[in-house]
């Protein structure tokens, strides 16, 4: 657990919750679900005696539930935030150094076990649509305080962290230097929006292996064979749609909020950048989750072109098959009456009677494709793109 006393612009860190509200500035409660879950009755009076806030039951089991999905509640004395963040490569591990600064690591790549499998030609879901694996971050937002509770490896609350450690540790204010925040609100949105970006980083690789995937799709030399792999991507791609929407949901009823706590006198320059800020966050969701959902579309577009270039080539082997069927036709009706069983028949003594007959079949298969090429039955290909 971590504790940060930001105020103006000195920032002070401590291991051990106060036992009273501060004066000045507000405090940063940083905790992890272990920690909470281990004595969640003792750490709920800890925050008590330091903020003077009780956090009620079913809050305390919407923090510890690690399924919840975001949404926001508000009572008298604090507001509840619970957003789901972007899981790092698909699950919670995050290489850390020994000072919690976590290491740079392509948070989409694909597992080791699937890049060890290259079986030629094999189709198989992209890796920024097979990880799209998240957790909640619970905000609990109090006058004085706030409180984040969140799993065990966080980028974006460690990130934060480490800025607010190169704060403590800065003697000499720079004319670039970060101003640290100065409300609970602004801490609030400073990481949800980190947090919102992470999504935003998604959107080059989903375009970029859906393409690919729509190449393939249209492909006629090699034909598309992967399609749970498909459904499984359309599947996490509604599912990004429901957790913005979730996501949209919960900023807006957090920024109603907001403005419901102004006294509705005089709006701040300060609240003024708080509605601001979160408008701004807001607008980073509504960009993933129109997306998503174009990418949903395009998915679906691809598909039905697949089908109908597969209806297209099938008509044009059909058309193929019928016109050397119907040329045969008349041929197979020469030889069936020349092969009856009569003893006397035109032609069949005739010395020139079988290259009268196969000079007449000739003659009836030039006519025939005089007249489908006059009907356009035999028309190419090139000249239907023309």
């Amino acid at each position: 657990m971590d504790i940060f006393l930001i105020s103006d612009n000195q920032v002070s860190q401590s291991k051990e919750i106060p036992d009273a509200v501060p004066v000045k500035g507000f405090l940063w409660i940083d905790a992890t679900h272990e920690e909470v879950g281990a004595d969640p009755e003792a750490w709920r009076n800890a925050i008590a005696l330091a903020t003077g806030v009780q956090i009620y039951d079913p809050h305390m089991t919407d923090t510890l539930n690690p399924n919840h999905p975001s949404y926001f509640d508000s009572t008298q004395d604090y507001g509840m935030v619970v957003f789901r963040k972007l899981m790092l490569n698909g699950n919670g591990n995050l290489r850390t150094t020994e000072n919690g600064v976590p290491i740079a690591v392509d948070k989409i790549a694909a597992p080791p076990a699937a890049a060890a499998d290259s079986e030629a030609g094999k189709r198989r879901i992209p890796a920024a649509l097979s990880k799209l694996a998240t957790q909640p971050v619970t905000f609990l937002i109090m006058d004085h305080a706030l409180v984040t509770v969140h799993e065990r490896a966080s980028r974006t609350i460690d990130a934060a962290r480490a800025r607010l450690l190169d704060l403590c540790n800065k003697t000499e204010k720079t004319p670039h230097s970060t101003r640290p925040p100065t409300s609970p609100e602004d801490l609030l949105l400073r990481l949800i929006n980190a947090m919102v970006d992470q999504y935003l980083d998604l959107r080059q690789p989903l375009t970029t292996q859906l393409d690919r995937w729509q190449r393939a799709l249209l492909d006629p030399r090699r034909p598309f064979k992967d399609w749970m792999a498909l459904l499984d991507a359309r599947i996490e791609l509604r599912k990004l749609e429901n957790l913005c929407e979730e996501q949209h949901d919960a900023m807006q009823e957090l920024r109603d909020y907001f403005v419901d706590i102004d006294d509705g006198v005089e709006i701040s320059r300060a609240k003024d950048l708080l509605l601001v800020r979160i408008n701004d966050v807001m607008e980073h969701i509504t960009r993933v989750l129109n997306h998503a959902r174009r990418l949903e579309s395009s998915i679906e577009s691809a598909v039905q072109i697949h089908f109908s270039a597969v209806a297209h080539r099938t008509n044009e082997i059909m058309r193929t098959l019928t016109v050397i069927t119907a040329l045969f036709m008349p041929l197979t009706l020469i030889t069936g009456i020349f092969g009856m069983n009569f003893e006397v028949m035109p032609l069949l003594k005739n010395a020139f009677g079988f290259w009268l007959t196969m000079g007449s079949m000739a003659l009836i298969i030039v006519v025939m494709l005089v007249f489908f090429q006059r009907r356009r039955y035999l028309e190419s290909q090139a000249l239907d793109r023309r």
